[in-house]
């Protein structure tokens, strides 16, 4: 399986996106919702995946789609960013990391609205439609954080606006995109540079994270540890480990002590 076979799957799997005639159906209320275009790409992503690489496994968020018990597993959000779809705001994406035993290997997150194609292969570098990316250089005080609220998980709220307000109050400012794979994508090519969110599924995060980590950049989850690309976790991420470690002290501070 190559990087091309694979960018060549997820652009034909965007035309299954760009359609105006979809079905919405909530999951557990207005937050958390899915599309007819959700679960059409994901089915063709399966399918053309699993030709391509015979006996892997997959871990996908529609249709509790998790076979873990494979050398080769396929980690698939079909749109990112269900909700900003749903509404014709163009920061949604499909996202695909195949992952290696414990290692991401491969990863394309792909922007179909606004043509944005990220890729990366571990040891070999990250890049947007073919060109090279690396994370800035901005120090933390210059710095623009990407984040949103746990929306799926209101109860955290009060946690989240405390280290939102304290980061905003030491870094230059804050973003919500509202999708959490091209967030980590526009840190790892120089658009930001810190990302926080309280709690996120496995797909959420997994294509993006060898993305960034190719480009340059760290993660971590809220304590500090490294991510398991396999779990639902917390993230935190940094075009620094100094920058990433003041996140990581910021967050620390506001986690409850039971």
């Amino acid at each position: 399986m190559t990087l091309n076979e694979l960018i060549q799957i997820v652009k034909d799997a965007s035309k299954l996106m760009l359609t105006q005639s979809f079905e919405i159906s909530q999951k557990d209320g207005y937050s958390n919702i899915v599309t007819s275009s959700d679960v059409a790409v994901q089915e063709f992503l399966c399918r053309n995946l699993a030709e391509k690489l015979p006996g892997c496994g997959f871990l996908c968020e529609e249709e509790d789609k998790h076979d873990l018990n494979h050398e080769y597993i396929w980690i698939i959000d079909p749109i990112d960013g269900t909700a900003n779809y749903s509404r014709g705001i163009g920061q949604c994406a499909i996202c695909v990391g195949l992952r290696h035993f414990d290692t991401m290997e491969m990863a394309c997150v792909y922007l179909p609205w606004t043509g944005e194609l990220f890729t990366a292969e571990k040891g070999k570098g990250a890049f947007l439609n073919g060109q090279p990316i690396h994370v800035s250089d901005r120090p933390f005080q210059n710095s623009i954080m990407c984040t949103a609220l746990a929306v799926y998980h209101k109860e955290y709220a009060k946690i989240c606006s405390d280290i939102i307000l304290e980061t905003f109050m030491q870094c230059n400012d804050i973003r919500r995109f509202g999708a959490a794979a091209p967030e980590l994508c526009y840190l790892a090519m120089g658009r930001c540079e810190l990302y926080f969110e309280y709690l996120l599924s496995p797909w959420d995060f997994a294509a993006a994270s060898l993305i960034l980590t190719e480009a340059g950049g760290v993660l971590c989850d809220l304590n500090g540890n490294p991510l398991d690309t396999t779990c639902s976790s917390g993230v935190l991420a940094g075009n620094s480990r100094q920058n990433l470690d003041q996140l990581v002290g910021i967050v620390k501070k506001s986690l409850p002590t039971s």
